[in-house]
């Protein structure tokens, strides 16, 4: 049988469906890129904000319409959203004949084999990792890979869905991760990206995050190593000194502040005060030289005030991030605040409130970009730029893109040293030296 994949949402969606195409490759199943020659279509959906399921609704639609001229086709969804929604989804969205969740992917070959009737699967695990499995990259730059430490959280912030759609929090063993690196390494991957939820709780029979990460920079001094994402409450001092020692470990952090009113942060139960997110952001910067840090905003939460939104404004004045991903508040059903909080700030302010955020960052990232000219920086090389081939694009340390110019060619995969010259909102603009 052949299949069609498409993934929405974060990195760990990216990486869960790189292990279903290894589980159905094992099982003599054959990846297409082709949607019109494929036996089953597989939706690999998230479901943190409402805007990301009501894309899958609408590719579902499409599908749909696929299936009226060929009604031998299946569609399936997995993921987020089919943990989230489980048979409703299948009442709901007349295209659909298989729901899966994020901890069932084993037994996804047998019941495509099987498939009779509609099928749910969606009991959540307390132990799987997949950490015997050696993901299938088939939609990959073949230079970077995402390689997953921890599955699951147990946070509990009170907007958030994910606790409740990819259960609790498990991390894979040092030894599997290590040799699923090594496989990598041998396949010519130059950078790894550790992921989790929250790769900071990592913690197998008390080995910590930041002595993994030491284990890797050292096993593979060769291999850049980024990781995603952090929290506050959960990083240490330990992990900014590793990060600080080490070449290969990339100097880019990526810390989510979500407001910087204690009061919504406290409504959040994100575990931590403002005042707590400043020092670890000065102690970032005094020990880590030229870092980037990036984070995430939300605007429009329950009970936030003008006062809270000017919090928050004053944070990002103060860090001074390098970019950010912004939105605003929506109610995810399930989560404590969609049960006990209110949503009580008007639609057209959360919206006025977020544009105000977004030209503020906006600033920011122009000051940002602006003291990087004249600065030269070790480039990954991942490819062509996207409007031509007379230009390279890769990633510094910093995690920024910069698209340059070279007097020779440049094999893709190689590391060059490229000079700041100039910049666009979205990149760097540069020249090797």
């Amino acid at each position: 049988m052949k299949y069609y994949i498409e993934t929405y949402g974060c990195q760990m969606n990216v990486a869960d469906s790189e292990v279903v195409a290894a589980i159905l490759k094992q099982h003599g199943f054959t990846l297409t890129n082709n949607i019109n020659e494929a036996d089953i279509i597989l939706v690999n959906t998230c479901s943190i904000r409402e805007n990301a399921e009501t894309r899958v609704r609408g590719r579902l639609k499409v599908f749909q319409q696929l299936k009226k001229n060929r009604p031998d086709i299946k569609i399936g969804v997995l993921g987020c959203m089919a943990e989230r929604l489980k048979e409703q989804l299948i009442k709901e969205e007349m295209a659909v004949d298989l729901v899966v969740g994020p901890d069932s992917y084993r037994t996804l070959p047998q019941i495509i084999e099987n498939l009779k009737e509609k099928a749910v699967e969606v009991d959540l695990s307390s132990t799987e990792t997949y950490e015997d499995i050696f993901p299938f990259h088939y939609d990959n730059n073949g230079i970077s890979a995402f390689v997953s430490i921890t599955r699951g959280c147990q946070n509990f912030c009170t907007y958030c869905i994910v606790p409740y759609v990819r259960g609790i929090e498990r991390s894979r063993s040092p030894e599997s991760i290590l040799k699923e690196i090594d496989k990598l390494v041998e396949n010519n991957f130059k950078e790894i990206i550790l992921i989790g939820q929250n790769v900071d709780s990592y913690n197998y029979n008390e080995f910590s995050f930041p002595q993994l990460l030491k284990l890797c920079a050292n096993s593979f001094p060769t291999v850049r190593f980024r990781f995603s994402t952090n929290h506050p409450k959960d990083m240490s001092q330990k992990l900014i000194e590793t990060i600080a020692e080490h070449n290969n470990i990339c100097k880019h952090i990526h810390l989510p502040v979500q407001s910087g009113s204690n009061k919504i942060l406290s409504l959040m139960n994100r575990g931590y005060t403002r005042e707590q997110y400043l020092d670890l952001i000065n102690s970032i910067k005094a020990n880590i030289t030229d870092v980037s840090i990036s984070t995430d905003i939300m605007v429009g939460f329950c009970g936030e005030t003008l006062e809270d939104h000017q919090q928050t404004l004053s944070l990002m004045k103060e860090v001074e991030y390098d970019f950010a991903f912004m939105f605003k508040y929506s109610e995810r059903s399930g989560t404590y605040a969609a049960k006990y909080l209110k949503d009580d700030v008007p639609e057209q302010e959360k919206i006025r409130r977020l544009n105000e955020v977004i030209a503020l960052q906006n600033s920011l990232s122009y000051q940002s970009k602006q003291k990087d000219i004249g600065k030269v920086y070790d480039v990954l090389v991942e490819g062509y730029s996207k409007k031509s081939k007379s230009q390279y694009m890769g990633r510094n340390s910093q995690n920024k893109v910069i698209v340059f110019t070279s007097d020779k060619p440049i094999e893709f995969g190689t590391i060059v040293k490229v000079k700041v010259e100039n910049f666009t909102s979205a990149t760097l603009l540069g020249k090797t030296v």
